[in-house]
């Protein structure tokens, strides 16, 4: 039987719910009721060959509630004038709450709207997008206006979010709803008091003026005879972004590689140091004018990845030269080959003939389905045997 139940209508109305459509009303005043549901009736043929079951079909929508049955009358033939449900409504907002179990729901979002009307009327755009959302929100929606409200008092006010002075909210609040505060303020906030060029929860303090933390950079000097620090031989230091871009050291050569162990247990060489990496993003990295005049050498992963960190590495550096991420390397190491997961399939401009080629491979899946090569279990020996002849090299051009 495919005659609509009162069960189906139920979840007709509550699609209605879920998609956030009834609790859009109370933003807009929308004037959905009386709302008429879709309803499936018998045919004449049901009427003939299943009378029975129509009548009962009709009497349990006859006696559903909340629902208003309208009526129709059918001569049949055989059974003569039967009365046979027409068309099914809700007649208020009322009595779709009251069948769904959602009043209690709809007062308090009914709530927040009427709040954020009297605090701040732009957010209304945000509750009718995303009423579901804005319901889950319920408790923390008063400290979420709060802090609209302190911001369009301070529009970027160059402080850290943990200086944030108002009453129940915190840095570690702010932080945890980065996301809809960013709709929030992106709405409530004049064009001057935000900067779109930063997106996503990452930035969320650069683009409403606040302090963020200075990124930081770290390295080794692993020539003995640089005293960086007097006193200390191949140090592992850490330095804010702006005070490594201010570093005067007698570097020639400067190494960046992924793995920590890699970084840590990296083999000396004269006039060099070696940089822990941070994978994507070299925007800190970037400041360091004086990397520009020195040679730099990328040890990456052999998989797609490492060559798209490599790309953008070369677009805020152009002249950086891969290492220990060729197909000899790579072909070396068989026995320990892994399987990359979700490999880049994007064309990477920067990248020179070999890589290129390697790439290719790679991402095209020529040599062995999702192949990567972690940086980690390139052999020690083998390291320091490439970079041995990667020295002898550079002092020969030099």
């Amino acid at each position: 039987m495919t005659w609509t139940t009162p069960k189906d209508l139920k979840v007709q109305l509550a699609r209605m719910w879920e998609r956030g459509e009834l609790l859009r009303d109370a933003v807009t005043g929308h004037a959905r009721f009386p709302l008429r549901l879709t309803l499936k009736a018998p045919g004449s043929t049901d009427i003939t060959d299943r009378f029975e079951s129509v009548r009962a079909w009709a009497a349990e929508l006859a006696t559903a509630a909340p629902m208003r049955v309208e009526w129709r009358e059918v001569r049949h033939r055989v059974q003569g004038v039967q009365r046979l449900p027409s068309s099914v409504w809700i007649d208020s907002m009322e009595n779709a709450l009251t069948w769904l179990g959602r009043r209690r729901d709809w007062e308090r979002f009914s709530a927040l709207v009427a709040a954020t009307k009297v605090a701040h009327p732009a957010l209304l755009f945000w509750l009718e997008r995303h009423p579901l959302q804005a319901l889950e929100l319920a408790d923390d929606w008063p400290r979420l206006l709060a802090v609209v409200g302190w911001l369009m008092a301070h529009p970027r006010p160059g402080i850290y979010l943990r200086q944030v002075d108002l009453p129940g909210v915190h840095s570690k609040f702010i932080e945890t709803h980065r996301s809809v505060l960013t709709g929030l303020l992106d709405l409530a906030l004049p064009g001057d008091a935000v900067d779109l060029t930063k997106t996503g929860v990452g930035q969320f303090a650069t683009r409403y003026g606040f302090l963020d933390k200075p990124p930081r950079i770290r390295f080794r000097v692993i020539d003995p005879e640089i005293q960086s620090v007097r006193g200390l031989v191949c140090p592992d230091m850490t330095l804010d972004a702006d005070s490594f871009s201010r570093l005067k050291l007698d570097v020639r050569r400067v190494f960046i590689t992924e793995n920590e162990t890699n970084f840590l247990a990296f083999p000396r060489a004269k006039e060099a140091i070696v940089i822990f990496g941070a994978g994507y993003g070299w925007d800190a990295l970037a400041r360091s004018l004086w990397l520009k005049d020195c040679a730099m050498y990328y040890w990456g992963d052999i998989d797609t990845h490492g060559f798209a960190i490599l790309d953008q590495l070369r677009g805020q550096f152009a002249h950086v030269e891969s290492f220990l991420m060729d197909r000899e390397t790579l072909n070396v190491h068989a026995a320990v080959w892994g399987v990359e997961d979700k490999p880049v399939l994007a064309d990477l401009s920067r990248l020179i003939a070999d890589e290129c080629a390697l790439y290719d491979d790679l991402r095209d899946n020529r040599i062995r389905q999702s192949l990567r090569l972690e940086q980690e279990y390139v052999g020690f020996g083998w390291l320091s045997k490439r970079l041995e002849s990667l020295l002898k090299r550079a002092d020969q051009v030099e």
